[in-house]
């Protein structure tokens, strides 16, 4: 069987560490307060450094955790079977930390893997531009460098204008860290791209 439709180790420990951190939340009696310590909340009693890296496991709601689970699941495999499992994993962190710093100019409060995951993404563009990805919403085709220019750039828009109750700038952070330690490595010839 090709591994690319296997699931990698990281990639999957990840998955299950976020679903059940979620159901912690959703249904045992103290999701609340796992919530209040482990979100990223600068600015507030509860706040912790620690909360750089528990944010990432912490979800709104189903539609969160699932879009946010789907696209590690997605782009995640291939680039953990290039990377390598540790690689990956420290690719994967140091996007999510650095989408709660590039966040935490905005905004007091941050949850999700959305961070690390557009990382994810801009690393799969990088890695492979070329590739085709098919949008859900209009269903075509695009090649994902142009989806990941397209996605970084309507990201900080909505940022910039402050639409809606999304972490844009988190998502544009995360794709920074991404480009920025993707472009380290490469200069110190630890990867090809």
């Amino acid at each position: 069987m090709n591994r690319y439709f296997q699931t990698p180790p990281v990639v999957k420990n990840l998955i299950i560490i976020n679903v059940l951190v979620y159901m912690a939340t959703a249904l045992l009696p103290v999701g609340d307060t796992i919530m209040q310590y482990c979100a990223l909340s600068l600015g507030t009693p509860y706040f912790h450094t620690y909360q750089f890296i528990t944010y990432m496991f912490l979800h709104a709601n189903f539609e969160h955790i699932f879009f946010n689970m789907f696209a590690l699941w997605m782009f995640g495999r291939t680039l953990e079977y290039e990377l390598g499992s540790q690689r990956f994993l420290t690719f994967y962190m140091v996007c999510g930390v650095g989408a709660a710093l590039i966040q935490y100019l905005t905004a007091l409060a941050l949850v999700g893997a959305s961070g690390a995951v557009m990382g994810l993404l801009l690393a799969f563009g990088v890695m492979h531009p070329n590739a085709v990805i098919m949008l859900l919403i209009p269903p075509i085709p695009m090649k994902a460098k142009w989806f990941v220019i397209i996605y970084a750039v309507i990201e900080l828009f909505l940022g910039w204008r402050g639409v809606g109750n999304v972490a844009h700038f988190a998502h544009v952070g995360g794709m920074l860290w991404g480009f920025l330690l993707l472009h380290w490595w490469k200069r110190r010839g630890t990867i090809r791209f």
